[in-house]
């Protein structure tokens, strides 16, 4: 398959739609609540939120990479292909479903028990700040590894799908496609910050993330079950 010519244009859109996830946005407004309430500062708030932002990118990027080396180590890529479209084509169904009837049955989304140890290790970032700023830095640095593990239900599917298509090129290409992936992941989240950061409340990105998250699904679902589609026809 030649990587460079359908993989690109392929991999831009899947990182806009893995992006606009309502999970990755949940998270990070709420984070940014707490940190706007906490800090009283809009500056530290911008830097906490940096920080988890990057710390995503990160994360992110390693967990790709690592998937990468040991597909092509350990010489199965062509079989987690098959999987990777599987599973894409499944997951779209479930985010199709969750447009009509959201929250019944099986969705892909962070686990109650996940979403409490996510509101705890928030509360944290206040009582660190009390001993000083870069604890709370620290915390949501932290958060943002925790929060990208807790989360690959939600966001999983797309960027799984990409990696087996990566894994069928060249390795060293791959890894460039997969910083160009990663950043486009998180500037939604540093537009999100940015928002917050010259005025917008939490509570109206809130209300904006509720009223759209139907549509959020419904454009992820539909794009899934595309991307699952195609990449089973590329291979026939």
């Amino acid at each position: 398959m030649p990587i460079g010519e359908l993989t690109l244009p392929i991999l831009v859109v899947a990182a806009l739609v893995d992006s606009i996830n309502p999970c990755v946005f949940g998270v990070l407004i709420f984070l940014i609540a707490f940190m706007t309430k906490v800090f009283k500062n809009p500056h530290k708030m911008l830097v906490g939120g940096a920080i988890y932002t990057i710390i995503v990118y990160i994360t992110y990027f390693v967990l790709g990479l690592g998937f990468l080396k040991i597909t092509v180590s350990f010489g199965v890529s062509q079989s987690v292909y098959w999987i990777a479209a599987l599973i894409a084509i499944l997951a779209g169904l479930v985010e199709i479903k969750d447009y009509f009837w959201y929250g019944k049955g099986f969705s892909l989304r962070m686990t109650v028990k996940s979403s409490e140890r996510v509101k705890k290790y928030t509360a944290m970032i206040g009582k660190a700040q009390e001993k000083h700023i870069l604890f709370s830095y620290l915390i949501a640095a932290f958060l943002g590894f925790f929060v990208v593990l807790v989360e690959l239900p939600c966001t999983g599917a797309p960027y799984l799908a990409v990696l087996a298509l990566i894994g069928q090129g060249n390795y060293s290409e791959g890894i460039s496609l997969l910083l160009l992936y990663n950043l486009i992941f998180i500037l939604p989240l540093f537009f999100i910050i940015g928002v917050a950061y010259f005025g917008k409340s939490s509570k109206t990105l809130h209300k904006w993330k509720e009223q759209n998250k139907k549509f959020m699904r419904l454009v992820t679902g539909i794009f899934l079950i595309l991307l699952g589609l195609y990449m089973i026809y590329s291979i026939w």
